[in-house]
């Protein structure tokens, strides 16, 4: 069998893991496997296809990024552009493909599917917020980043006497606020999945300032906050995915702004972004990336195309792409009101 393996959507540790596992299980059964260089994008027009070999993958797993490239380009937006990846598959003799991406790249996947070629995906997204499965690659080192940072953060924040508001990333789902937020202290999080109204956050900050003289506050990117002025949306900042770039709404910035100008209580921002997304992946990132990447070539062998390699518990199972695809994993609102109990404001000195 000849394989195709590519990452779609954002990057993150934990996908190089993947492409490993692809490749040794594919050698392993005697397969050819071909790297797609650049996501979708690389099955275009002439498309960027060469064959992997053992040098492309070996000591890559501590990598973040990957060694493959990608993009967010969606097929769906360029004219004749699933038809240009059919024929880009053909071309090169391609029996099957391992499509790495989010929420975005497996729809894709779904598609390319009910077009009669068979792939399966592997999730991948640091946000967590997948459908149907357990485990999202980049999500376990993603959501460290944050905490280490919250720990680095306490201290300035002590010191100096400040509210500090962190943004980090989390469009629909707040799984890297709650729990990179309670694993690094954080004393406030506010999520997607539950609007807040500014006049919270500011008597939280108030709070705050009078009994321990200082804060760490997280908020998601997605979430929403009432009684802010919205920020105009530029329609040139908008992927081919319909996603607007939330980094340039800067909810962090205009929370702190808004605390700052009705208490007076010095505050400051940190936006995490992209440094979210970087580093050497986490145990765990690197050793179930390698797993899913494996199970999605044995996917392929058993006839089981269609289908996206999903983490329940201890194994890995077929879920339809068709399933997950526009579906969310969002925070389940009985573990944001427990979580709220670490976070909520507190009147001792």
């Amino acid at each position: 069998m000849r394989i195709g393996v590519l990452t779609g959507g954002g990057d993150c540790p934990g996908l190089n893991a993947a492409i490993r596992g692809v490749a040794q299980r594919a050698w392993a059964l005697k397969d050819e496997v071909y790297g797609i260089r650049g996501g979708w994008t690389g099955l275009m027009g002439e498309g960027d296809v060469y064959p992997l070999v053992m040098e492309d993958v070996l000591g890559i797993i501590n990598l973040s990024g990957t060694i493959l490239g990608t993009s967010r380009t969606n097929p769906a937006k360029i004219e004749g552009g699933f038809e240009q990846a059919l024929a880009t598959l053909a071309r090169n003799g391609m029996d099957g493909l391992v499509a790495i991406g989010g929420d975005d790249t497996l729809g894709v996947s779904a598609t390319l599917f009910q077009k009669g070629f068979k792939v399966v995906g592997v999730p991948k997204t640091i946000d967590n917020d997948l459908a149907l499965t357990d485990f999202c690659i980049g999500f376990d080192t993603a959501s460290n980043i944050v905490a280490e940072a919250l720990d680095r953060l306490q201290g300035t924040a002590r010191s100096h006497m400040r509210i500090m508001v962190v943004e980090v990333m989390g469009r629909e789902a707040g799984w890297l606020a709650i729990v990179g937020g309670m694993a690094g202290g954080a004393d406030h999080i506010a999520i997607p999945e539950v609007p807040v109204h500014i006049d919270e956050l500011i008597a939280h900050a108030e709070q705050r300032a009078k009994t321990r003289r200082f804060g760490v506050m997280v908020i998601a990117e997605g979430t929403e906050v009432h009684g802010l002025s919205a920020p105009e949306d530029d329609p040139t900042l908008v992927d081919q995915f319909g996603h607007v770039r939330l980094a340039d709404r800067g909810i962090a910035q205009r929370v702190a702004d808004e605390i700052e100008r009705r208490t007076g209580i010095e505050t400051r921002v940190t936006v995490l972004g992209h440094v979210q997304r970087g580093g050497t992946p986490t145990v765990r990132d690197r050793y179930q990336s390698m797993l899913v990447g494996s199970a999605a070539v044995d996917f392929l062998h058993r006839d089981l195309a269609g289908n996206m390699a999903a983490v329940k518990g201890q194994d890995i199972i077929p879920v339809p792409l068709s399933e997950v695809a526009g579906k969310n994993n969002l925070v389940p609102p009985e573990l944001y009101a427990m979580g709220r109990e670490f976070f909520r404001t507190w009147t001792w000195v």
